[in-house]
């Protein structure tokens, strides 16, 4: 090695050149940077990415070698045969990387730097993908948090180091070197059937899509984030969960953003409730750093004994939108159309998989970790135990939400419902969410016949409340 070897940058969940510490760091040390990418799917297991996340990183992925000038190589296999091949292939003298907080990751890297530390390369790990590292965050015990208002209040707004201010994309310079089967295209992660389409007329992957997301919620969304962010019907929440997944944005360029522009428009209390949300985000991947079981066990061990139902014909109604309730409907064809489903709608379908159709939290977690584009481990485990009951600083057993209920509440108009469950379009409100209470003439001239253009509800809704609730209290 000598002055001019080449830096690597291994780019993980951090696909940007803004705000990235490892980058940055790369090119203060003044040798050429060479990027690249590891799909590495045998050691990610069955945590391997999803279709819908498959999608979103090949888009990401091509972004970010634009911005790279075409210099990003792309590697498959594990991480940690193909980086130190990598580095005396290339004669490389460092390795930077931004940490990530899945317990696979954890594990691989740390044996990846040891092994190449002792090999004599100077390795070096930054952090870049949350606001608050989750080894500062503990009670005064040192214990860490369970419930979310402390940890969100005092850990981390009051005694965690604050975020800094986010870093503009450094210059360096990016050395292209001539690799065969090294582009993105070679880690084939674009499905082979169209099924994609509407993500693509969705979504703008990458750094300038998620700046473009960013200065869009804060024109307009975070005005009426309060109330509005409970509205599927409308554009109120940000939509960032993808761009912060795969890095493309960081969340203190969020953060800081954010807390700029509140702050010229003197909206203060919609800005706490959004930061809030972050908080939310925060916590999860607290929970899965100090619960690395989160995935798996639930976190009350009490529901090891709940009595879980075993139906594979509800499961395909629930997970093709066709449970006879319009609001879950809508949710479950949304995210199979687009890859995202409202964070509202998200908590009644989960609801009713696991309370109304009671089916193990496990099968929602599944399907969404599959379909959703920001599908994320810690994020995706917390939420689903939360719902289920089982987590930390979950919701109580006895709260089921009722999606009748819940859609004349956040869906008032019918226009959520009726776009994505266009067969009941003609309904007027008073019966788009409950279909089946609608005069047999209101029905006919809507079109709608129920068990055929339409289904049946999959289950009533007071007798699979009472059921829940006696398995619940049976704990």
């Amino acid at each position: 090695m000598n002055d001019r070897s080449p830096a690597i940058v291994w780019f993980r969940q951090d696909l940007r050149l803004a705000d990235n510490a490892a980058l940055s760091a790369a090119a203060e040390a003044g040798s050429p940077v060479l990027p690249i990418y590891i799909l590495d799917d045998d050691n990610a297991g069955e945590w391997a990415l999803g279709a819908a996340s498959r999608w979103w990183l090949h888009q990401s992925l091509v972004s970010l070698n634009e911005s790279l000038g075409g210099r990003l190589r792309c590697f498959r296999g594990k991480a940690e045969n193909v980086l130190p091949a990598l580095v005396k292939q290339t004669n490389a003298g460092q390795v930077f990387w931004n940490r990530c907080y899945e317990p696979w990751r954890i594990r691989r890297d740390k044996d990846i730097k040891t092994r190449l530390r002792a090999d004599g390369f100077q390795v070096r790990s930054f952090g870049g993908s949350l606001l608050f590292q989750p080894q500062d965050v503990s009670k005064a015990d040192g214990t860490p948090y369970k419930v979310f208002t402390p940890f969100y209040r005092k850990g981390c707004l009051a005694n965690a180091p604050q975020p800094r201010a986010p870093e503009p994309a450094p210059t360096c310079t990016v050395v292209d070197t001539p690799m065969p089967n090294a582009t993105v295209d070679s880690l084939e992660l674009m499905p082979r059937l169209g099924w994609y389409k509407g993500m693509a007329d969705t979504w703008q992957p990458g750094e300038g899509g998620a700046l473009n997301r960013l200065e869009n919620f804060l024109e307009s969304g975070i005005r009426n984030y309060i109330e509005g962010r409970n509205r599927p019907d409308l554009e109120c929440v940000s939509r960032l969960s993808p761009h912060l997944h795969f890095g493309e944005i960081s969340p203190r360029q969020v953060w800081h953003a954010a807390n700029a522009g509140a702050g010229i428009a003197q909206l203060e209390n919609q800005l706490d409730h959004f930061l809030s949300e972050l908080g939310w985000r925060e916590f999860s991947h607290h929970l899965l750093f100090h619960w690395p079981e989160l995935p798996i066990s639930n976190l009350q061990k009490k529901f090891d004994r709940f009595p879980w139902r075993n139906d594979d014909e509800a499961l395909r109604r629930w997970c093709s939108g066709h449970t006879g309730y319009p609001i879950v409907d809508a949710g479950m064809r949304q995210l199979w159309e687009t890859g995202y489903m409202h964070n509202r709608v998200r908590m009644i379908v989960g609801s009713f998989l696991v309370k109304n159709l009671m089916l193990h939290w496990h099968h929602g977690a599944k399907w969404f970790w599959d379909t959703l584009v920001d599908a994320d481990l810690a994020n995706n485990s917390a939420s689903w135990q939360w719902i289920a009951g089982c987590g930390a600083d979950a919701a109580p057993y006895f709260r089921i939400f009722n999606p009748v209920t819940q859609g004349n509440k956040f869906d008032p108009d019918g226009n959520y419902v009726r776009r994505f469950v266009p067969e009941l379009s003609g309904l007027p409100n008073k019966h788009l969410h409950s279909p089946w209470e609608a005069p047999e003439s209101v029905l006919q001239s809507a079109s709608v016949v129920l068990g055929k253009t339409y289904p049946e509800p999959i289950v009533d809704l007071k007798t699979s409340r009472e059921r829940a609730l006696v398995a619940f209290r049976s704990l």
